[in-house]
């Protein structure tokens, strides 16, 4: 490879940062490395120690993405405190074209770089040309989603916070559950449900209500309703629906004819049972547009390199004679 044809790629999540080495569209698989947040003062710190490791490459950019906001290229994250800047980033890569994006953006960028046997259709729909908008809708440790839209610049992936909406309520069992939520919490957000720690919150008060309060984790529901546990199962049941609705009114708002793609790792979790469980008949419950519903195929994707081919992607646009795009 000639001087200057890599960049560096960084998905920062909560607990560990991984960071690999791409030529153009594609990460170079073997110069993935994990790292643990705890044993490092910041990200400048892990960039450093990993291309100390392998050898100081000149860069022509770098890019990280982060779970969590993202303003005027500086990140904020829930529960690492670090600072995450293009500055930092750019010291440490010693790069001129550098970015700092929301990872759900970075997968909306991987869109159409998916590895071989990591899509799998959920919700069929019709054909829509390459040029349709599509939506990226993660959920594990949050919720988030983000638009992607293609222009004459190129690809635009646009960041949101929708985990912290308010949830839908269409019955009184969901009203309940709010109400439960906002006096725990103060305030019933989409992601109190749809999350890891949200699967759990429901088991949690499905138990109460049912006269035998029991403490669940995310793992533990998904294990008992393997074995064909009855509170499980409807908890996880409570859970798909909510994500189908949810899934459904950010379609009507955002109009992906291009698909709606799910990532994450509760979304991967509940896969399997998305359409025993009513994914589809929740997301097209809308009444006299239930019909237009059709009109969106959902997909899900288990590409676990996908935020870093997203972000090498991005640089790739970025760096490209006569191509500037944000987002």
């Amino acid at each position: 490879m000639t001087a200057n044809a890599l960049t560096l790629v960084a998905d920062i999540g909560g607990t560990n940062t991984r960071v690999a080495l791409a030529e153009g569209n594609r990460v170079l698989t073997d110069t993935v490395e994990r790292f643990k947040n705890a044993d490092y003062p910041g990200l400048e710190t892990v960039l450093n120690a990993y291309l100390d490791a392998h050898g100081r490459p000149d860069c022509a950019g770098a890019c990280v993405a982060l779970a969590g906001p993202v303003r005027d290229g500086v990140g904020t994250m829930t529960n690492l405190d670090w600072t995450i800047d293009a500055e930092t980033v750019g010291r440490a890569a010693q790069a001129e074209t550098v970015d700092v994006i929301n990872d759900l953006q970075a997968q909306g960028h991987a869109l159409d770089h998916i590895a071989d046997g990591c899509l799998e259709t959920i919700v069929g729909g019709p054909a829509a040309p390459s040029h349709a908008a599509k939506l990226v809708i993660g959920v594990g440790t949050g919720f988030n989603c983000a638009p992607v839209h293609e222009t004459p610049a190129g690809r635009l992936v646009v960041p949101s916070e929708a985990g912290h909406a308010n949830l839908p309520i269409r019955s009184t069992e969901e009203l309940d559950l709010c109400r439960d939520f906002e006096t725990a919490h103060g305030f019933p957000a989409v992601e109190d449900v749809l999350s890891g720690r949200g699967l759990a919150h429901v088991a949690n008060w499905m138990s109460r209500r049912a006269g035998h309060a029991r403490e669940y984790s995310a793992a533990q529901v998904m294990e008992l309703a393997e074995t064909g546990d009855d509170l499980a199962r409807e908890a996880l049941a409570f859970f798909v629906r909510i994500l189908g609705t949810v899934t459904g009114n950010l379609s009507l708002i955002h109009l992906p004819f291009g698909g709606v793609f799910l990532i994450g790792g509760v979304a991967r979790a509940v896969g399997p049972y998305l359409v025993e469980m009513g994914f589809d008949d929740a997301m097209r419950d809308k009444g006299r547009f239930a019909g237009f519903m059709k009109n969106f195929p959902v997909y899900l994707v288990s590409d676990d390199y996908a935020a870093l081919t997203g972000c090498a992607r991005h640089l790739a646009q970025k760096l490209a004679p006569g191509k500037s795009v944000s987002g």
